[in-house]
């Protein structure tokens, strides 16, 4: 049963991520049949390569180190206490997670870039700086850690601390000898998350970052898509790669110690209302970091796509409708139908795909499950330049000729949309008792009607969880799409992208315009899924 489950997942992820990455690298690396080892040499030996290498890895930890910084009093905040406004706050926190990279980018830009708010105001521009993508990177991923480390937080039994205190510990050994080994899993995968999502960050450094500064991920786009030099591009995908395993190997164990028998209570149950001094500025403290850090970028963003040259209004929203620019074969505005076209068939690949892959994986088993699993999470980590070049050059002869076909950019989007579909749905099915499916069968129903009747019910809003969360990051996609998405079909983070690369005032304006839309598509999203959310509805 298992392997049949399996059978999909395993021919998705062989023809869609396996090939088109191992044709690259192969493009890259053999030499009429052989392969060369010498370019790897060559590569790692150059400075501009170690440059990259080095600002890599620094602001990856820089950005890890300042996230968990800023987001861990956030994630007790939202665990602990009680406020009016939380869940709302809840999802907005979330919002800047499943927003493109691109958009991310842009609202940083439109706040500390070049004609931004703050150069207006106070004559400051930090666009071009390590600070402004380490800001950027902090808004990105400070919902990683308040739903990661906040989530277990919420369901920690408070008595435990409270006995301690008991015992003659003060308020900060009882926390530092209880509270902190039990968060400490949650927080080690937290932070390893921040750490992957950075290390290969791409449209954030793309847009802030400039000349000057360039991830691993940002310089093989550059080998491939500007030089053409597919050996090095194949080089550094490897390196890539091989780090993104190391890390998803780390993430995998501080799982399983995340999972080890602790004392759990109702979330929420323990949340109150601020008590004390402490608390009450502890909260003003969060919710003025949240202001500032989440949703003034946002708000800039909206303002600058409002502020046309004749004062506030929509200008630029109505420039969408027009193809003067010559930067679209078609008019900016049919993006948005191309990417929520796109969206709905991509979540319809991850939910399919997603939801056998997590109902195999249902029941614990050896290290064939759990390598599977891991090999769900590797399209987050590994290239998207690499797969959307890839498709490219190996889906394009029979019977995988598709390099024409408007399929392939929902295949690159469902490959991001997976990893979400399996971690939200795989700790809901585990939750349910085999006892059930037991009996069902008992009872003579086959497994196709026990799933239907036992398992289905369970888990039918966390699967409409799973699908608007594949839906939202599907949406965002932008590495590989940028290969592959067609002039006459584009999708919005494609589009915005090309608006901020050319110059002009009309093309900002209109980058701004279409990056809002996108953030308003993708908060709607969020909000629907905070209310659709159960109580505990996976890792996310």
């Amino acid at each position: 049963m298992r392997l049949a489950l399996l059978a999909v997942p395993l021919v998705f992820f062989a023809l869609f991520f396996a090939y088109p990455v191992a044709a690259i690298i192969g493009r890259g690396l053999r030499d009429g049949g052989a392969w060369q080892l010498g370019p790897a040499a060559e590569v790692l030996s150059d400075p501009g390569i170690r440059k990259v290498l080095w600002f890599t890895l620094w602001q990856a930890a820089a950005s890890t180190a300042l996230t968990l910084a800023l987001a861990l009093p956030g994630a007790y905040v939202f665990a602990r206490l009680d406020f009016p406004g939380k869940r709302l706050l809840h999802a907005a926190v979330t919002v800047p997670f499943v927003l493109p990279t691109v958009v991310a980018g842009a609202a940083f830009l439109a706040l500390l870039g070049r004609g931004g708010l703050l150069e207006d105001l106070w004559g400051i521009r930090l666009d071009t700086t390590v600070w402004a993508i380490l800001l950027a990177h902090v808004f990105f991923n400070y919902a990683v850690v308040v739903r990661t480390v906040g989530g277990l937080w919420a369901q920690l039994d408070p008595r435990q601390e409270e006995a301690a205190r008991v015992l003659g510990a003060n308020p900060a050994a009882a926390w530092r000898r209880v509270t902190l080994p039990a968060l400490a899993p949650a927080v080690a995968s937290a932070a390893l998350m921040v750490f992957l999502f950075t290390f290969t960050s791409f449209g954030v450094v793309q847009i802030l970052g400039g000349p000057r500064y360039a991830t691993l991920e940002v310089e093989i786009y550059r080998q491939t898509a500007q030089l053409l030099d597919l050996p090095t591009a194949a080089v550094l995908t490897l390196l890539q790669f091989a780090a993104v395993g190391a890390l998803l190997l780390l993430h995998a164990r501080t799982v399983r110690r995340a999972e080890t028998s602790l004392r759990l209570v109702d979330a929420g149950s323990a949340a109150h209302r601020p008590r004390g001094a402490a608390q009450w500025s502890l909260l003003a403290g969060v919710l003025l970091s949240i202001a500032l850090l989440l949703l003034l970028p946002l708000a800039v963003l909206v303002e600058r796509s409002l502020s046309g040259p004749d004062g506030y209004g929509f200008a630029y929203y109505r420039a969408l409708t027009n193809t003067d620019s010559g930067t679209f074969v078609v008019a900016p505005w049919e993006a948005i139908g191309h990417s929520l076209a796109y969206g709905a068939v991509a979540t319809l690949i991850a939910l399919t795909v997603g939801g056998l892959a997590a109902a195999a994986l249902t029941r614990r088993a050896g290290r064939f499950t759990r390598g599977f699993d891991a090999l769900l999470m590797l399209p987050l980590g590994t290239s998207a330049v690499t797969v959307g070049f890839g498709f490219l050059i190996a889906l394009d002869e029979p019977p995988l000729d598709l390099r024409s076909s408007w399929i392939l950019v929902p295949l690159a989007q469902a490959l991001v949309g997976v990893p979400f579909v399996v971690r939200v749905l795989l700790p809901v099915l585990r939750a349910v008792d085999d006892r059930l499916r037991e009996a069902a069968a008992v009872l003579g129903a086959s497994p196709l009607r026990v799933w239907r009747e036992v398992d289905l019910p369970l888990v039918r809003r966390a699967a409409l969880v799973a699908a608007g969360f594949a839906f939202a990051v599907s949406l965002g996609e932008f590495g590989a799409t940028v290969f592959i998405a067609r002039a006459d079909t584009p999708t919005l983070p494609v589009a915005v992208a090309r608006l901020l690369g050319r110059a002009g005032e009309l093309n900002y304006g209109q980058a701004m315009a279409l990056s809002t839309i996108l953030m308003l598509v993708c908060a709607a999203t969020l909000l629907v899924l905070e209310r659709l959310r159960p109580g505990r509805t996976g890792e996310l």
